[in-house]
């Protein structure tokens, strides 16, 4: 009995695997974004990083233009008021390089915990969104299942704690996510954000 059990188990890996392979790289890279995220492994082991959540939820998945998400951040303790809500648009741009479009969203408040839903967002489309212009970040394949990316230079605009401008490094791999956002000043000091490195989020 055992022995079936694990001959199947591998026969649907085995089936699961090449499914994964034979995706484009978007599909690929839409599919890794994808998920319940959490940095508590990494706040357990180091003290000045916080146990934050990350919630990347499907939306809008009959839309030919590329892949939507809608965006939930939250300290681990205080899930039903996370402190940043975002829409992410996916689309390729270049050879190997791939954009994703950051918006937000008109009352965040009225849609806390839509990543729960089968159909997060069903209310709302896209000209109703404001998008942050300049923040987008932009990815490239480097390995097999690992895309690595940042915002561009100084383009994305911020007010936060003082900051002139923010940035954000990000790499996704199947077991998750890094994810490096700070803040500057107009001395390009930094003002908000880790120090010493990136958020590790392992997939839940």
């Amino acid at each position: 009995m055992l022995r079936k059990l694990l001959f199947l188990i591998v026969i649907l890996f085995g089936v699961s695997s090449a499914t994964f392979a034979q995706k484009s790289d978007l599909e690929k890279l839409a599919s890794l974004m994808q998920g319940s995220f959490s940095s508590r492994q990494q706040s357990e082991a180091d003290k000045d990083y916080f146990h934050i959540t990350l919630h990347i939820a499907p939306i809008w998945k009959d839309r030919q233009d590329g892949y939507w998400f809608y965006v939930e951040q939250a300290v681990g303790t205080q899930q039903e008021k996370p402190y940043r809500q975002r829409v992410y648009h996916l689309t390729k741009v270049g050879e190997d390089l791939y954009e994703s479009r950051v918006y937000t969203l008109p009352n965040p408040e009225k849609v806390i915990g839509e990543w729960k839903k089968s159909e997060p967002l069903a209310t709302l489309s896209p000209d109703q969104l404001q998008l942050r212009d300049g923040c987008s970040v932009f990815l490239k394949k480097k390995a097999d299942q690992t895309f690595e990316g940042a915002t561009d230079g100084k383009k994305c605009p911020s007010d936060l704690r003082g900051a002139a401008y923010a940035t954000s490094e990000v790499i996704i791999t199947a077991e998750g996510l890094k994810t490096w956002d700070r803040g500057y000043n107009q001395d390009d000091s930094q003002v908000w954000g880790a120090t010493k490195g990136p958020y590790i989020f392992k997939r839940d």
